[in-house]
C-alpha cells in the first residue's frame, strides 16, 4: 500500500507542477532515450552538474525514478518530508548505510528504476570526479543492467533567472549494461565496475565535462593504486 501511495503521489506531481516548471526554465537537446528500457529494474547512473539534475531528468523521463539522496537533504525541515513521499531513498554518503542498500535492493526487487550519481556529489564545471563504489555494488549484487546516462548545460539553471532567460540542457543516453558478477564481490572487482561506469557517462559528455576520466586511462589508473 506505502509503495502504491509513493507512485502515485509522484505522477501526480510529475505530470503537473514538475514538467510544466521544467519546460518554462530550459530548452531540450535530448538523444538516445529509445535506448530506455521500458520496464524491469534498472539502475539510471548519471553524472551531477547541478541540483536541477535530479528534477530535469526525472520530468523528461517516461518511467518513475527511484532516487537516492543524501541524508542532508531528508533533514532538511518539510522538504525532508516532501521527498520521503516521493519515494526517494536516504543514503548516508561515503560509508557504508546498510540501511540504503537494503531498500535499494528491494525497489530493484520491485522493477523499479533506481536512480544515482555515483559521484556521490556535484562536479560543477570541474568536471567528472572519481565514483564512489555503491552504484556498481548494487548492479553487481542484484545482477542489475545499468542504464548510463550524460547530462550538461544545467549548470547554467539558476533560479529565478531561469525563468527569463531558458536554458538549453543537453541529455544523452547510452545503452544499458551488465557489470560481470564475480563469484565473489572483491574490491578490485567493485573498482572496475565504478572505472566501467564512470567511462561510459564520460564518453557521452563534451571533453570539459569528463574531468579526470578525460585523459586517466584504466592502465594508468592501476599504477596509481600500485603505487600506494
Amino acid at each position: 500500500m506505502r509503495n502504491l501511495f509513493h507512485a502515485v503521489y509522484y505522477w501526480a506531481n510529475v505530470l503537473t507542477w514538475v514538467r510544466l516548471i521544467v519546460l518554462l526554465v530550459i530548452r531540450r537537446d535530448i538523444q538516445g532515450m529509445e535506448r530506455l528500457p521500458r520496464k524491469g529494474a534498472l539502475v539510471f547512473a548519471g553524472n551531477h552538474l547541478n541540483l536541477a539534475d535530479p528534477p530535469i531528468l526525472t520530468a523528461i523521463m517516461p518511467r518513475r525514478i527511484v532516487w537516492m539522496g543524501k541524508q542532508e537533504l531528508f533533514d532538511i525541515p518539510v522538504f525532508g518530508f516532501l521527498y520521503h513521499l516521493f519515494g526517494c531513498i536516504p543514503v548516508r554518503r561515503f560509508r557504508a548505510d546498510l540501511r540504503a542498500l537494503r531498500h535499494s535492493e528491494e525497489a530493484l526487487r520491485r522493477g523499479l528504476m533506481l536512480g544515482m550519481f555515483p559521484e556521490g556529489t556535484r562536479s560543477g564545471e570541474s568536471g567528472l570526479g572519481r565514483g564512489e563504489p555503491g552504484t556498481a555494488i548494487l548492479a553487481m549484487r542484484t545482477n542489475t543492467p545499468v542504464q548510463p546516462v550524460a547530462i550538461w548545460g544545467t549548470e547554467g539553471v539558476k533560479l529565478p533567472r531561469a525563468f527569463f532567460q531558458r536554458t538549453t540542457v543537453h541529455v544523452r543516453f547510452g545503452e544499458p549494461f551488465l557489470l560481470p558478477r564475480p563469484e565473489r564481490l572483491t574490491k578490485e572487482a567493485v573498482e572496475e565496475g565504478t572505472d566501467t561506469i564512470m567511462r561510459r557517462i564520460a564518453e557521452m559528455l563534451p571533453e570539459r565535462y569528463r574531468g579526470i576520466y578525460a585523459t586517466e586511462q584504466p592502465q594508468a589508473m592501476e599504477m596509481k593504486g600500485g603505487a600506494r
